[in-house]
């Protein structure tokens, strides 16, 4: 199989590693790479000197995408930055490629519709790699929902506060493309695993109200702090979901909690735990993940995304999730410009 990557920025090169260690040398890869140079990245997220990305994961580079389709690969993985998403995507699509798209689909809905088409007509796997599906501890917490053991739900409180110069501290992080809105930046285009998380156990919100906008001295043009209010329902009962993002936390910090009039239960990453309190039976379940990796998410959706193209399965996230998810952000983007509640429109 030849496997094309449009980018190998850090998460092209997490990717990239994880193909390796899957299919070895099984695999073929070219890269297209406009700009060429760059790290090479480790594992650890430190800088390995002395090499380049071609010799160091035996890929051929083109500087042209149209250079790199014409090589005829099967498969793309779509890593460049958020606005070049979609464009790209499309490109090779036309060209009959599976596509791994990285999260978020889109900045924007500019030719979501025409990707949607072309995907669907040529019957294409399209996955969007929102790897906190994978993740344990909230598989644990979407089990106890469809068990019904929080009882009849009322609220939900998510969080993701990060420190956005941490991310990469081999570059500026006024460069990268989470500061910076002409490359599709922001907390509502970057952070947005919880607003799939939230889409994928509470469903699709009617609609969100946010407050926020550039908040810090951070040097970014992008949005750096915000609150979500949405509206989700359950069995016909509105229920608010907060959801606050922001770029300025350190250390971070990443919680998604529940509340049930049956029980609660706190999904928390950094401390590798979910704890499930049951109202009636005054009883605590503690499941633990102290050996767990975050690689191991990333591994499982790869996984995942080859047996999808193999034809053994579906995609967890297919295209039309990754516009849902897309649209609560654009919903929300909406409402900081008009200060009122926006509608989120499904597919």
């Amino acid at each position: 199989m030849r496997i094309l990557f449009c980018g190998l920025g850090s998460i092209g090169q997490r990717h990239l590693r994880n193909l390796r260690a899957l299919c070895g040398e099984d695999v073929e890869v070219i890269a297209w790479r406009a700009r060429g140079g760059g790290p090479v990245l480790n594992a650890d997220m430190t800088v390995r000197v002395g090499t380049d990305i071609e010799s160091s994961y035996g890929v051929r580079s083109f500087a042209r995408l149209e250079d790199a389709l014409a090589e005829r690969p099967q498969v793309a993985f779509i890593t460049n930055p958020n606005v070049l998403h979609v464009p790209t995507a499309l490109a090779a699509a036309r060209a009959g490629c599976h596509l791994f798209i990285e999260k978020p689909l889109s900045h924007d809905e500019a030719n979501v519709a025409a990707l949607l088409t072309e995907v669907e007509q040529r019957r294409l796997v399209a996955f969007v790699a929102y790897q906190f599906r994978f993740h344990p501890g909230l598989r644990w917490v979407k089990s106890l929902l469809e068990s019904g053991r929080l009882g009849r739900l009322a609220a939900a409180h998510v969080v993701n506060g990060e420190y956005l110069p941490d991310w990469h501290p081999w570059e500026d992080y006024r460069e990268t493309h989470p500061a910076r809105s002409d490359l599709g930046g922001g907390c509502l285009n970057i952070q947005t695993h919880e607003l799939d998380y939230v889409l994928w156990l509470l469903g699709l919100p009617r609609r969100v109200f946010a407050v926020g906008g550039h908040l810090s001295r951070l040097e970014v043009d992008v949005v750096d702090s915000v609150s979500l209010l949405l509206e989700c329902r359950d069995d016909g009962r509105a229920i608010p979901v907060h959801v606050h993002l922001d770029y300025l936390q350190r250390p971070p910090q990443r919680v998604c909690e529940i509340i049930g009039d049956a029980g609660r239960v706190r999904f928390d990453y950094y401390a590798n735990a979910v704890e499930f309190h049951d109202l009636h039976a005054r009883t605590t379940e503690i499941l633990r993940f102290d050996r767990f990796e975050r690689n191991e998410m990333f591994m499982e959706e790869l996984r995942h995304f080859l047996a999808c193209v193999r034809g053994e399965a579906h995609p967890l996230v297919d295209l039309r999730e990754g516009v849902r998810s897309l649209r609560i952000a654009q919903a929300a983007g909406a409402s900081l410009l008009s200060g009122q509640a926006e509608e989120v429109r499904d597919v």
